[in-house]
């Protein structure tokens, strides 16, 4: 629910026509990138302010009907599908010469994989629930007959994966602030209960704060190399991963609109023709 701080920057990448060759996006960053790519601004922010009080959202009802406490199978199935009450225009998206891909978690093995659009099709949205699988809170999500988990776990910021296809410089919208330092996974028992048939699942949890850590840490590295341009959030967070509240998801919004106009110019410079020409890239966690 954080990532409604990158929805308002994305819908800045519209406004002023701001594109990339391409984009990679984990976990909810992996919705809001396809929006974005289809240009339907405002429909991420409404995932985030109108249908999170849909009874099959978050909650009970989602649990009892799929499985999973986070009703990934509602948001990117029965609302996102063509007859769906907000659809993704899927064939603008398909249509867009950015190349897209999502990161996920293979639960057999605890390493991250990516797909593109080539995994995708019209009213089948499973790469995105699959990148957006949080363990526990959801079932892993099948591909292929392989189970998927959030990609976050094995590579939260894909720093890595998008120079490995050839981005030189890159655009990274944060979810959380610069400051943020990712503690040890609490509850334990909890988790290691729930995903015992994913031993890989476990250690990948139980070690995530030092691989985040230190892929931020990578991450304003390449900031100070004048290869990425990070954006993040400039004021303490009110919205934890399950936050639904409207307010706070708006204020969050907000913010990224106020955070982009601050740091608009500095953007459109590194953009700008007169910068190195590597491949640019766009990066949403």
């Amino acid at each position: 629910m954080k990532c409604a701080y990158s929805a308002a920057i994305l819908d800045r990448f519209l406004d002023e026509g701001i594109a990339f060759d391409y984009c990679i996006g984990v976990s909810a960053g992996a919705g809001n990138l396809v929006s974005y790519l289809a240009g339907q601004r405002g429909r991420n922010l409404r995932f985030f302010t109108e249908h999170i009080h849909d009874p099959e959202y978050f909650g009970l009802r989602s649990l009892l009907k799929t499985g999973d406490l986070f009703g990934i199978r509602h948001i990117y199935g029965d609302l996102t599908q063509a007859g769906g009450k907000d659809p993704l225009d899927f064939p603008v998206f398909l249509e867009n010469p950015a190349e897209y891909e999502a990161a996920v978690t293979n639960a057999l093995t605890g390493a991250p994989e990516y797909f593109g659009k080539d995994a995708m099709k019209q009213d089948d949205y499973s790469l995105i629930m699959a990148s957006s699988a949080i363990p526990v809170a959801c079932r892993p999500v099948e591909m292929n007959g392989i189970p998927y988990f959030d990609g976050g776990l094995a590579d939260a910021i894909p720093v890595r994966r998008a120079r490995e296809k050839g981005c030189g410089r890159m655009v990274v919208i944060l979810s959380k602030n610069r400051d943020y330092v990712r503690k040890p996974q609490g509850l334990r028992l909890l988790y290691r209960g729930a995903c015992r048939k994913y031993p890989k699942v476990v250690e990948r949890i139980e070690r995530r704060h030092l691989a985040y850590n230190e892929n931020l840490r990578e991450v304003f590295a390449l900031e100070r190399d004048g290869q990425a341009f990070v954006l993040a959030p400039s004021e303490p967070l009110h919205v934890g991963t399950y936050s639904m509240k409207e307010p706070a998801e708006q204020a969050l919004y907000d913010l990224g609109l106020k955070d982009f106009a601050a740091q608009r110019d500095a953007l459109q410079a590194f953009l700008s023709p007169g910068a190195p020409r590597e491949r640019p890239s766009t990066e949403t966690v």
